[in-house]
């Protein structure tokens, strides 16, 4: 079994690599967030066996990074990830003309303002109350109910609890469910914070691939029967970073063999309602068991600076998430549930934004990759990007390339578990087009940069981050 390093290294990709080369893709695992600050990495007989290179190889390696600052070592403790003294985050090196394409989000809805003011009296009547509301409004899990019971998946209030945001709600389920040491398969690529989420509360992780085409429900259904996975972590509707939906065919399937081994299914609906043009509307995976734990947001629909997430599950399970909440927050703000109850009563005029406004960011996507050689968008059909096929493993060189023409974006490996994927990557279809258009022609030039070798892989890693 190898380390984690040399899993998000790929033993192939640095076969023959200089000390210094090896030094400075660690060192850009560490800025990307793949590594973890206090991670313990193998040591330096044990690395050197697993990359079949020499032990002076692999000391000269973690030698050059302890110089940086990027490990610590101590006599019977190990070699661990750390940070120079002098670190500063590289978000705050980009002026105000970086374009940010780490985070696929829109602005809010143009209904945001007026929610508000509608809501102001229903907050005002609340003043008489404590304020702390740890299930959440009645009227908004109500809200919350009736939008899954529409969507084919017969829900009451008592099967919902109202969280900050579904990364909140996501924490919340782990913090009551989780068991160290246990499986949990999770899709190969996905949502990065999950995954960092799943590993914080000490689960190993199986990935099973997803592509723009879809998943590979053999390989998920043969997982999931042969090693009896704790948990399941999944996003059927418009998956992130691919976009892809999980037919409607292979849902009861799923369902079913998680629950004959025992498997928690976590599904993300974070993207749920992100439609363009799919042209079919596929039934929550919550309508084919109990088992079924369904975490949601507004952030996608309304705006990410409203916190506001659910939990959809058995009212056991409610149960047990109520019981352990307290010990980490006594409940949602009340203004934002009080803005989403608003909201919720609009969801076809906010579905029809948000429709209008995705599919004209990635028609200015589509219209910039066309002036990109080699660079091909698959079909989108909603969801908050593209997972663009580079042609060739380069993807987190351009993305280094890229912060020298002041744009940010992850790298493929960002979404996987090995550091796998290096053809890949995510652009968000979710900016205005101008700013889309821009984006597009500082990735042009970035990619005429490796193109052509202006960007040397032991000159820029080291100095570069990818987040």
């Amino acid at each position: 079994m190898t380390s984690r390093l040399v899993d998000q290294l790929g033993a192939q990709s640095v076969a023959g690599a200089t000390a210094a080369a090896l030094a400075g893709r660690i060192r850009a695992l560490i800025l990307d967030g793949r590594l973890t600050v206090g991670e313990r990495l193998p040591s330096e007989r044990a690395l050197a066996v697993e990359l079949r290179r020499s032990r002076s190889t692999t000391t000269r390696v973690y030698d050059l990074l302890e110089g940086d600052g990027y490990v610590s070592r101590r006599q019977g403790g190990g070699t661990r990830v750390a940070l120079p003294r002098e670190y500063v985050s590289p978000r705050e090196h980009e002026d105000d003309s970086a374009i940010d394409l780490s985070i696929a989000s829109m602005d809010s809805t143009p209904g945001l303002y007026d929610a508000t003011v509608r809501s102001l009296p229903r907050l005002a009547a609340l003043r008489g109350t404590s304020g702390y509301s740890l299930r959440g409004m009645p009227e908004l899990r109500d809200a919350v109910a009736q939008r899954f019971t529409e969507r084919g998946a017969p829900t009451t209030a008592e099967e919902i609890i109202i969280t900050s945001g579904a990364l909140n709600a996501l924490n919340l389920v782990l913090a009551t469910i989780g068991r160290r040491g246990e499986r949990a398969v999770v899709e190969q690529p996905t949502f990065p914070h999950a995954l960092e989420a799943i590993r914080r509360y000490g689960y190993r992780l199986l990935p099973t691939p997803v592509d723009v085409d879809g998943w590979d429900t053999a390989h998920l259904s043969d997982l999931l029967l042969q090693s009896r996975p704790h948990v399941a972590y999944l996003i059927p509707d418009f998956h992130n970073p691919t976009g892809a939906t999980l037919p409607n065919a292979d849902r009861p399937l799923i369902a079913a063999t998680a629950r004959n081994t025992g498997t928690h299914l976590i599904v993300d609906e974070t993207t749920a309602e992100l439609d363009i043009d799919r042209g079919w509307r596929p039934l929550p995976l919550a309508a084919f068991g109990p088992h079924v734990i369904t975490v949601g947001s507004m952030s996608k629909i309304a705006w990410g600076g409203m916190r506001i997430g659910w939990i959809r599950a058995e009212r056991s399970v409610i149960s047990r998430l109520l019981a352990v909440r307290p010990s980490f927050e006594l409940g949602t703000a009340l203004l934002e549930q009080c803005i989403a109850i608003e909201l919720l009563t609009e969801m076809p005029a906010l579905t029809a934004h948000v429709r209008s406004r995705l599919a004209a960011g990635r028609a200015a996507v589509a219209e910039g990759l066309e002036r990109i050689d080699g660079v091909r968008m698959p079909q989108t059909d909603g969801g908050l990007s593209a997972w663009v096929d580079l042609g060739a493993p380069v993807s987190t060189m351009l993305s280094l390339a890229a912060r020298e023409h002041g744009l940010i974006l992850p790298p493929g490996p960002r979404f996987t578990t090995g550091g796998v994927l290096e053809r890949r990557l995510r652009i968000p279809i979710t900016l205005p087009p101008a700013r889309t258009d821009e984006a597009m022609e500082r990735l042009r030039l970035a990619w005429t940069d490796v193109r052509e070798g202006e960007v040397s892989q032991l000159d820029a890693l080291p100095r570069a981050a990818v987040i």
